[in-house]
């Protein structure tokens, strides 16, 4: 990131708000103070405002800025672009369907890296987070959840640069698929909503939809190589390094099973149903599948109904006393367990079926695409009753 001053002001103009000042660098504090003793007003989004009624009062505002920041250590710089939450507003107005824009400062430099670990970007927006000075952002937010990130892009005049935030529930053991690549967008808001519902939407739908079906394979993967394992153990009365299986051990082995499988059987229920939603199998080389997909959608309805009622389970068992024995959530979870098994039985019985037909699917038109949002994972309890932890 490059050098810059330990106390910055950056004025834009915001036809809402008037002067609109962001306080940044190291000692961003300082230039906070010079502001409040000018007049000018801290806002919700980090931002402060001082709203001045024509340009010569707009100058002395300017003015006075500058000599008071001078005796607080500070520089101030006038841009020459819009306010970047005017311009999110706008966009917003104009993307299909439902949009949400909100603004933030990363008055401190380092603030600004707190956005790389959620970004999902391959271009040219995740290294300008990594190595330029950004001092406020903007976020755009539509009704399925999904999060895009606008900046200025440094160095250039006009443009800006738009990416996405991963979206949520995919672990990270999962391998990494290709991201969406961030894209410059024109300063016109029309324009820049037009470039980003004709081509960035629809490449982030193709990575999200790539990411479902490699979550869902990769879980199914790990289910049928846990059920082969443990067959294996089962029948043969030894681990998989030669050791003797203690009989007595074989209740708490097959509860660390159940527990593995189920964790690995939540990644379907949450990415499966939209991966079902886009296959058309009549336009496939396998038409005859649609009879293996609805079975999977009636098991997926069957299992998703299981997980709300333990999750309902679990809130009960939070509100008994701490001396609850263990029993009690073992015997929950066993009849969790054996509810759960058939769906997954069904799911491997034909998840081939379902992955060519996730493979041939062609994920959403951005238009179509709030209809299935990407459903984040339930809960997890921090510590539950009885509970055993999972064989990794």
């Amino acid at each position: 990131m490059p050098s810059n001053p330990p106390v910055e002001i950056t004025l834009v103009l915001s036809a809402s708000a008037g002067i609109v000042a962001v306080a940044h660098g190291e000692r961003y504090q300082w230039a906070q103070t010079a502001l409040k003793l000018v007049g000018f007003q801290h806002r919700d989004d980090g931002t402060f405002a001082l709203t001045v009624n024509d340009p010569q009062a707009a100058r002395d505002a300017v003015h006075q800025l500058i000599r008071t920041a001078r005796r607080h250590q500070a520089t101030v710089t006038a841009s020459h672009r819009r306010y970047l939450g005017d311009v999110a507003d706008e966009i917003a107005a104009h993307l299909p369907g439902t949009w949400s824009a909100k603004a933030g400062v990363h008055s401190h430099p380092v603030w600004q890296h707190d956005l790389l670990p959620w970004l999902w970007d391959a271009g040219e927006l995740i290294h300008a987070v990594q190595t330029e000075r950004l001092p406020y952002t903007a976020t755009l937010t539509d009704d399925t959840g999904i999060e895009l990130l606008l900046t200025e892009r440094p160095g250039h005049q006009h443009d800006y640069l738009l990416g996405a935030f991963a979206p949520n529930g995919f672990d990270e053991h999962v391998a990494e698929t290709s991201p969406p690549s961030s894209i410059v967008l024109a300063a016109a808001p029309e324009q820049a909503a037009h470039a980003i519902a004709t081509r960035f939407l629809p490449a982030y739908h193709h990575a999200l939809h790539t990411r479902r079906r490699v979550t869902v394979a990769f879980a199914l993967e790990r289910i049928r190589e846990e059920y082969d394992a443990w067959q294996a153990i089962s029948e043969s009365g030894r681990f998989s390094d030669g050791r003797p299986m203690d009989p007595d051990h074989i209740p708490d082995l097959e509860g660390q099973s159940a527990d593995f499988t189920w964790q690995e059987f939540r990644d379907v229920l949450t990415h499966a149903p939209a991966l079902l939603d886009q296959c058309r199998p009549a336009t496939t080389a396998w038409p005859k599948d649609d009879a293996a997909l609805n079975r999977l959608r009636d098991a997926l309805a069957q299992g998703t109904g299981i997980l709300a009622d333990w999750n309902a389970r679990l809130d009960d068992l939070r509100q008994t006393p701490a001396a609850l024995p263990a029993e009690t959530y073992g015997d929950a979870k066993a009849e969790r367990d054996a509810r759960m098994l058939p769906v997954i039985e069904a799911w491997m019985a034909d998840r081939e079926v379902f992955l060519r037909q996730a493979r041939a699917a062609a994920p959403l038109h951005p238009l179509a695409a709030h209809d299935h949002a990407v459903r984040a994972l339930p809960p997890v309890p921090a510590h539950t009753p009885g509970a055993s932890s999972a064989r990794r």
